[in-house]
């Protein structure tokens, strides 16, 4: 049995098995999260993105996917790979209903946005550093330059990640937090040092994104 999410998120079955999805945003996007041990196997044991796209309603070669680099390089027009590869990004965007955005993590935090006006949907991956480069501040100013969004229509979404009282880190991470962001990030609200391990911090990037 899978675990039981907090409200909004709840399961739902895919072909596959359990994904998770988020309430709020069902109303204005088809969506899931699906965590590794239910990653849907193809021929080839990898994940089916075909099974993926089916279950959205789009074809598998519109399922739009990057290589992750832990940067802030926003796609929003015809991504495709080229000689095999996907190009290089960290958040995707579109309005299209004929693609699905995809992205995949580990620790780091997959983030989905709508827009309740524009029908605009963006997805973002941002580990600590694109977390410490605003990641989600610059998905935002895309989906204003590119789609006419305003901030106070988007919903917001951070799916499965680790949390805050795993995500161990060192110095310099906290330097990159403190630098970028010198009236918001400080000890108590994004990190918490590490008692037992000198020069250790427990960060929690769900605030941070916040």
């Amino acid at each position: 049995m899978p675990p039981v999410p907090a409200p909004p998120f709840h399961w739902v079955d895919a072909p596959w098995g359990p994904v998770l999805v988020c309430a709020a945003l069902s109303p204005f996007a088809d969506h899931l999260f699906s965590a590794r041990g239910l990653d849907v196997p193809d021929a080839q044991g990898g994940a089916g993105w075909g099974a993926v796209g089916t279950y959205l309603g789009v074809a598998d070669t519109a399922v739009w996917r990057l290589r992750q680099v832990h940067g802030v390089a926003a796609h929003t027009e015809g991504v495709a790979p080229c000689d095999g590869a996907w190009p290089d990004g960290d958040l995707l965007a579109t309005t299209r209903d004929d693609v699905a955005l995809a992205i995949r993590t580990a620790d780091c935090l997959p983030i989905l946005l709508v827009d309740q006006a524009t029908g605009a949907v963006a997805a973002v991956h941002a580990g600590w550093r694109g977390t410490a480069q605003g990641a989600v501040m610059q998905m935002v100013r895309v989906l204003e330059a590119r789609f006419g969004s305003r901030p106070a229509d988007l919903l917001a979404a951070i799916g499965p990640s680790i949390g805050p009282d795993a995500y161990e880190v060192g110095q310099d991470v906290i330097d990159a937090f403190t630098t970028a962001f010198p009236e918001h990030a400080r000890s108590g609200r994004w990190w918490t040092a590490r008692a037992d391990r000198p020069g250790k911090y427990l960060i929690d990037l769900w605030t941070a994104t916040r």
